[in-house]
């Protein structure tokens, strides 16, 4: 069995304020190029990203200025946070994105959306840290029938897994609630309260709604890991706008030595990475994450580069499967040239795509 991961929802109006914030600066950092390839004055990169543990190398690289260094005084690093996939997408379609850190599914649709024109894959980021959440009576697949199951967003990485995970159990769902799963798509931070309450039954999540979950009474039913191949699925990569790709090719470069760079820290020093964590999402929600949880969520997130492109295109034929998308021709969604230069200039084996 094989399936796909994961996100939530920044408001209109600050996509909104956004757009309106960055469309004086688009012009100025999306054409500065010398005409051959390089960048000919001081460059802005908007780099996008979610404040939460499966974009640890995002948020470790900013809390601890990794991108900054590696990108150098000619870069200036404008960061900005989302809480879902499809806002940060349509800030990349907006011109109020240069890249960013997201999930499978939106990487998809940005790329069917545009034709594959829009988007490009650099890296990979984060592989797992996805799990299914219950009851303590429910131990298996047919204990689910007439169950409530949350997910974060109708269409998205864990939507897309559990329907795909479940129709493999003989069991139905539709877009609306209904068939012998009742799926119910909710904000993350909603969870844990519909799950107190008995409204919902479980809950398919990304972490650290999954410890959350389990350190309110839920245990762990079916671990994603145990889905892939190799116990690996892609969680989050690292997108580039086409655009700012043939306009700064040497700083999306920079940008890709710099993920290298955090993934190494994250995987090297654990303790320093998580209090990074910590902070940094207490200085972007006002409320830092608790310490123990994130020590709680990290065995089951292995960070890496390889952005494991069979995992998201097995997650794409599963979302086809479950009648969620259509078909779409993912030729050309990979650029992981800059990578190889990272990991080469590294001694540090290539990634080499299926």
């Amino acid at each position: 069995m094989r399936r796909l991961p994961l996100r939530r929802l920044v408001t209109l109006a600050t996509l909104t304020a956004l757009g309106a914030a960055t469309l004086g600066s688009t012009a100025a950092c999306g054409d500065d190029s010398d005409g051959t390839g390089g960048s000919s004055g001081p460059v802005t990169l908007r780099l996008g990203y979610f404040p939460n543990i499966t974009h640890a190398p995002a948020v470790v690289g900013v809390e601890k200025g990794i991108f900054a260094e590696k990108l150098g005084a000619n870069v200036k690093l404008d960061p900005k946070t989302f809480n879902a996939g499809p806002a940060a997408i349509e800030a990349v379609f907006s011109g109020a994105l240069d890249a960013t850190y997201i999930g499978p599914n939106p990487t998809v649709n940005a790329f069917s959306k545009s034709k594959g024109e829009a988007v490009r894959v650099v890296s990979g980021a984060a592989s797992g840290g996805v799990a299914l959440v219950v009851k303590p009576g429910i131990t298996g697949a047919q204990d689910l029938k007439g169950k409530k199951i949350a997910t974060p967003q109708l269409g998205n990485t864990q939507d897309v897994a559990i329907r795909y995970w479940l129709k493999q159990q003989g069991l139905t769902t539709t877009k609306e609630g209904g068939g012998d799963v009742k799926i119910v798509p909710q904000e993350n931070a909603q969870t844990i309260e519909t799950f107190n309450s008995g409204a919902i039954d479980g809950a398919w999540v990304p972490e650290p709604f999954v410890s959350r979950l389990v350190n309110a009474g839920g245990k762990v039913l079916i671990d994603e890991r145990d889905l892939w191949p190799d116990k690996k699925f892609v969680i989050t990569n690292l997108l580039v706008s086409t655009k700012f790709l043939k306009a700064h090719p040497d700083v999306v470069q920079k940008l890709v030595d710099g993920q290298v760079a955090a993934n190494e820290f994250v995987n090297t020093k654990p303790e320093e990475a998580q209090q990074a964590i910590s902070d940094a999402i207490g200085k972007i929600t006002g409320k830092p994450l608790e310490l123990k949880l994130i020590k709680q969520a990290w065995p089951t997130l292995e960070f890496t580069n390889d952005p494991i492109s069979s995992s998201l295109k097995a997650g794409l034929d599963h979302a086809v499967e479950v009648k969620l998308t259509d078909p779409v021709d993912l030729k050309g969604l990979y650029d992981l040239t800059y990578l190889n230069n990272a990991l080469k200039a590294q001694g540090k084996p290539e990634v080499v795509q299926p």
